[in-house]
């Protein structure tokens, strides 16, 4: 790899491991099938006027010249409000839903300070491999011709290449709790000289069981570091969380309602006995339904109906946790491009799905929670579009 461009090992010797299992497992919830039923109620936002332009702030020239030469000229909302205080070394709470521009937020001051001081290193802990890798994109491309050295610490890929890239001391650290944990504890990793620290969607980390991760993480950094953190709700669990690992942090507020808002929301009845596959068959067949995001619980069950629908003439694929990470990446970005218009997923696996198109999710199976469901749906309904969401309801 030249020396004159950022670089990670995530491209190399990827393998079948599958990582960690799932943290958690759990009874379903009992949800009447009336909180499944709900109209959608598109909410207007008004365009946000940005008090800056990237031009205006003051970072690294080559950082400047990359995010030139992407095109970006405005900042979002999250990223206007963000930059200036991170940029100031100040620790940023941001609330702010996904699509918002949050990676840009926290990627601009963190690799201002890592051109500018040596001594400088930045983990980026994010819930899923799918969001890790996107954030780790995204770092490289506006960190191009930099020098600077990273690692992508991810589960599904080969443990061997992640031990030679942190042999390589990397400045910048990306990837999932699970993962980095396992590279601390086999003091591959020395996270004591880390002075920058980001946390992404910090409420999914918690609600699939990290946080007992996240906290000895965190405990093992500097004590003299700058904390990032960003997440789409805030509760007493993230709040906590915060007050134990930042300074006096200032918090942004950007998120304006639940996504689910711009969703219509219906249940599909099926009675016992009855052939839930045709049910679904004569929903994906319906004008309209473009491009549609499927739940089922299982990895089994996913592959299962994804093969069959496949086997229907739906242009389908499917995204579960028995998959590598090659493969997984495959079927994102062929749903991403429209080779395929439904990607069949458990929600382990779709977690960190950022598609900004999907017209439909459907709920094969009931979601385990009602967050569930929300977080399900709320992959619909971007971008001030109306979104549809329909469940399925067993009689």
């Amino acid at each position: 790899m030249p020396k004159n461009s950022y670089h990670t090992g995530r491209n190399r010797h990827m393998s079948h491991s599958r990582g960690p299992a799932p943290k958690r497992a759990f009874a379903k919830q009992t949800i009447h099938f009336s909180q499944f039923i709900k109209p959608a109620r598109v909410v207007e936002v008004k365009p946000y006027a940005p008090k800056h332009q990237f031009a205006d702030f003051d970072i690294h020239d080559l950082l400047k010249k990359n995010i030139e030469n992407k095109g970006f000229v405005t900042p979002s909302h999250i990223q206007d409000q963000a930059i200036p205080h991170a940029l100031a070394g100040k620790d940023v709470v941001g609330i702010a839903n996904t699509g918002t521009g949050k990676t840009a937020a926290f990627a601009i001051p963190a690799l201002h300070q890592l051109l500018l001081f040596e001594g400088v290193k930045a983990l980026i802990i994010a819930p899923t491999r799918e969001l890790a890798q996107q954030i780790e994109e995204e770092i490289r491309s506006l960190a191009k011709n930099s020098g600077l050295s990273g690692a992508l610490l991810i589960g599904g890929a080969s443990m061997g290449a992640q031990i030679s890239e942190l042999r390589r001391k990397p400045r910048i650290v990306i990837g999932t709790p699970g993962r980095i944990k396992d590279h601390v504890q086999r003091e591959l990793l020395d996270l004591s000289d880390f002075n920058i620290v980001v946390l992404d969607e910090v409420d999914r980390m918690l609600d699939m069981g990290f946080i007992g991760d996240i906290r000895m993480l965190l405990g093992r950094l500097n004590q003299q570091r700058q904390s990032l953190f960003f997440s789409a709700t805030m509760d007493k669990k993230i709040e906590l969380l915060i007050q134990s690992f930042t300074n006096n942090p200032i918090t942004i507020s950007v998120k304006t309602g639940e996504t689910s808002d711009n969703v219509a929301q219906d249940v599909v009845r099926y009675a016992a006995g009855e052939n839930k596959m045709e049910k679904l068959h004569d929903v994906l067949i319906q004008t309209g339904v473009s491009k549609a995001l499927v739940f089922d619980d299982t990895k089994r069950s996913v592959e299962r109906l994804s093969k069959e629908l496949v086997s229907r003439g739906f242009a389908a694929d499917s995204l579960h946790g028995g998959k590598t990470q090659g493969q997984r990446q495959r079927a994102l970005n062929r749903f991403r491009k429209n080779e395929v218009n439904i990607l069949v997923a458990t929600d382990v696996a779709a977690r960190g799905i950022d598609v900004a198109d999907i017209t439909h999710v459907i709920n094969y199976s009931v979601p385990g929670s009602y967050e569930d469901y929300v977080h399900r749906i709320g992959r619909a309904g971007r971008a001030g579009k109306a979104g549809h969401a329909l469940t399925f309801v067993g009689s």
